[in-house]
């Protein structure tokens, strides 16, 4: 926890100072493209399906264990996934636009490696999480289903992966899709409008308390921060390339802010079921279902893309058959292997800690100038 603890620390005062220091610094990637396109896939790519099925479950231990004590179960879990925690994304983003191309740091051998081990990784963890969720929202479904559901999602997201613009599509449509799902989920509550604001009102809590969401409050809050760390390196390479110019200021308020908007809604609704003691329609958690598969096969397809290109394993290189076999091969073993295995994501947060530990030792040895014009 010590090692989370000053890794915390340290990423946010250097993504404050980059702020601070280079507020007018403009961000291009290499895809650029519309701001809402690079939104959607910055919110569809940067969270999965734990979005969807970890809340109701998480609203019972935050109300029930002392550590939480501090602010509502809602307030915890804004905490947890919004708000500050994204400052992990605005940094990396800002290092592939603006200090990776000259430092070429992930173009060396062992580091390359490392990095894309851990997308690899993370990105099954994605659907493992999916495989351990699924029969809690789908009561009664059978073991075998389940592994044919998850399998299916693997195929369809490496299929997407082999097109860009499938991508643009499926980041599209997946946050419209979400948004469309907070509003059925809110007209079927008992709600309202003036409860809904309420509800929202209630999240200045986090502001008042973000203090205490800087280091773990406990091992659960451990596991959340290490996860963050395990996408953030990726999902900064990957976001990077479709930023289009936007200045160093803009871009954190698009990365901090715009996510955590359709978040603290989507969270406000479930709790008002949660709080309420009303069950959620089975119709409306199908679709939670629905879009949390989406969600998956989002995650999975902008991860492999991600990883297939830094090690040359393209369908340009190896054919389509051979591509989709290889990836849906690689993301199910490890799927099973955290399934069946000690296996944790906390393991693949402290590599990512020793990435961003070589990234600042790397900088300072050649002492370069990283956004200077």
């Amino acid at each position: 926890m010590t090692a989370l603890s000053v890794a915390m620390a340290v990423a946010l005062i250097t993504a404050g100072g980059i702020v601070l220091r280079w507020p007018m610094y403009k961000c291009m990637g290499d895809t650029p493209l519309p701001t809402a396109s690079f939104l959607a896939i910055l919110f569809t790519s940067g969270l999965d399906v734990g979005l969807l099925m970890f809340p109701l479950i998480d609203f019972e231990v935050y109300a029930s264990e002392p550590d939480y004590a501090f602010a509502s179960p809602l307030v915890i879990e804004f905490g947890f996934w919004a708000g500050l925690v994204w400052s992990f994304y605005f940094l990396t983003t800002m290092y592939f636009c603006a200090i990776e191309p000259r430092l070429k740091l992930f173009e060396l051998g062992p580091i390359r490696w490392i990095h894309n081990g851990v997308v690899i990784a993370t990105c099954a963890f994605t659907a493992y999480l999916f495989l351990i969720y699924l029969p809690s929202y789908i009561e009664g479904i059978d073991a075998w289903l389940t592994y044919v559901i998850v399998g299916a999602v693997i195929v369809l997201a490496v299929l997407s992966s082999t097109r860009l613009s499938v991508l643009r599509v499926l980041s599209l449509g997946s946050s419209s899709l979400f948004c469309l799902l907070i509003l059925v989920a809110w007209l079927a509550s008992d709600l309202g409008v003036a409860g809904l604001l309420d509800q929202l009102a209630g999240l200045t809590a986090y502001a008042a308390n973000i203090d205490r969401f800087i280091l773990p409050i406990n091992e659960y809050h451990g596991f959340y921060l290490s996860w963050w760390f395990a996408w953030s390196i990726m999902i900064g390479q990957f976001v990077a390339r479709f930023v289009n110019g936007m200045e160093t200021w803009k871009l954190l308020i698009a990365i901090l802010v715009v996510p955590s908007m359709p978040i603290a809604l989507w969270f406000a609704v479930l709790y008002s079921y949660f709080a309420a003691g009303q069950a959620i329609a089975p119709w409306i958690t199908f679709a939670m279902v629905g879009v949390g598969m989406l969600f998956v096969i989002n995650s999975l397809d902008s991860l492999t893309r991600l990883y297939s290109q830094n090690l040359g394993l393209t369908v340009a290189r190896l054919g389509l058959y051979r591509y989709v076999g290889m990836h849906v091969v690689i993301l199910a073993g490890l799927v099973i292997l955290y399934q069946f295995t000690p296996f944790k994501i906390e393991w693949i947060g402290m590599i990512v800690i020793g990435l961003y530990a070589a990234v600042y030792i790397a900088m300072v040895q050649r002492r370069t100038e990283v956004l200077s014009r």
